[in-house]
């Protein structure tokens, strides 16, 4: 089985996009890319609107490679709302009508009347797929982060690849696992390869500090139960010192970033956008009361996404 990251925090955007190969089995995974609109008080630096660029080409080209597209919920970093990235394909898309509220909602609906007639479009909570030797499943739907906030639900997916004893699972944005109920249906999986975003404690002043630590608690439980590597990136890395904070994860020798899945220097640049801006001009400037922008600060190229993706995404 082969899991390529195409877009993730370590490599400058927000992001879990990932490619899959298992058998003939091609699946793109949550299609999306954006960049913060403001961290620390600063709008995105030049270097991470070119990582957004690199991000976009390389989900683009391995668009098309893809026999099937799935889409684990929609906050606007996690799936693509033009129809040409699912066009001709299988789009296993997260159900709009069950736990999905507010704007993702509507996010949910635009996108599927938008695929009708371009794709084949199946609700992906509670969804299976059997190919020998590759098999499919998606999760019903799993808290993102805890269970019964604003952010809602999330489906996960585990591949199977029964010839070279593989297992697969993205687990998106479960935050940890932050829920015990996730925890536990993680170990249930049995996963050999876990894709997950890791505990938000880049926001531990609004969920408290107990919450993170039972975060990476659970996760441990889960390495030490299922003996599986672990990719963990996206909301972890949005904290400069998530390396301090997942100590105890890094100690076990089995975790490591989607950058260090590929084999290449991490890049978190959101954490460094601080750091990106030291010795330019400041790039906002207060004009009676009101912030504006200064020049550095450019409007999205071609083939760039909108910058979006707030603390709840």
């Amino acid at each position: 089985m082969r899991v390529v990251p195409l877009a993730a925090e370590s490599l400058g955007v927000r992001s879990m996009a990932t490619f899959v190969q298992a058998g003939h089995v091609r699946i793109l995974i949550d299609p999306g890319a954006t960049l913060a609109p403001s961290r620390y008080g600063l709008p995105p630096a030049d270097e991470e609107w070119e990582a957004l660029r690199r991000a976009n080409d390389r989900i683009s080209a391995y668009a098309q490679q893809a026999d099937l597209v799935f889409v684990s919920h929609y906050h606007e970093d996690h799936f693509r709302s033009e129809p040409a990235g699912y066009a001709g394909r299988l789009a296993v898309l997260k159900d709009p009508r069950r736990m999905v509220q507010g704007l993702q909602a509507r996010r949910a609906l635009e996108l599927w009347k938008a695929l009708e007639g371009r794709a084949r479009v199946e609700s992906a909570d509670g969804w299976r797929r059997r190919e020998a030797p590759v098999s499919l499943e998606v999760s019903a739907p799993l808290a993102h982060g805890l269970e019964g906030t604003t952010l809602g639900y999330v489906v996960a997916l585990t591949v199977v690849d029964e010839a070279e004893r593989e297992r697969f699972v993205f687990a998106s944005d479960v935050q940890g696992p932050l829920s015990p109920v996730v925890a536990a249906w993680l170990v249930r999986q049995r996963p050999t390869l876990l894709y997950l975003s890791g505990v938000p404690s880049y926001v531990e002043r609004e969920i408290g500090p107990d919450v993170v630590r039972r975060g990476i608690e659970h996760l441990r439980r889960v390495i030490d139960a299922t003996g599986c590597r672990v990719i963990l990136d996206h909301h972890a890395l949005r904290d400069a010192r998530w390396r301090d904070r997942c100590e105890a994860l890094l100690a076990t020798g089995r975790v490591t970033t989607a950058a260090g899945h590929l084999g290449v220097a991490e890049a978190a640049l959101e954490a460094s956008r601080h750091r990106l801006w030291a010795g330019a001009r400041k790039p906002t400037a207060r004009v009676g009361g009101a912030r504006a922008t200064m020049a550095r600060t450019r409007p999205p190229r071609s083939g760039d996404r909108s910058v979006k993706g707030g603390i709840a995404e």
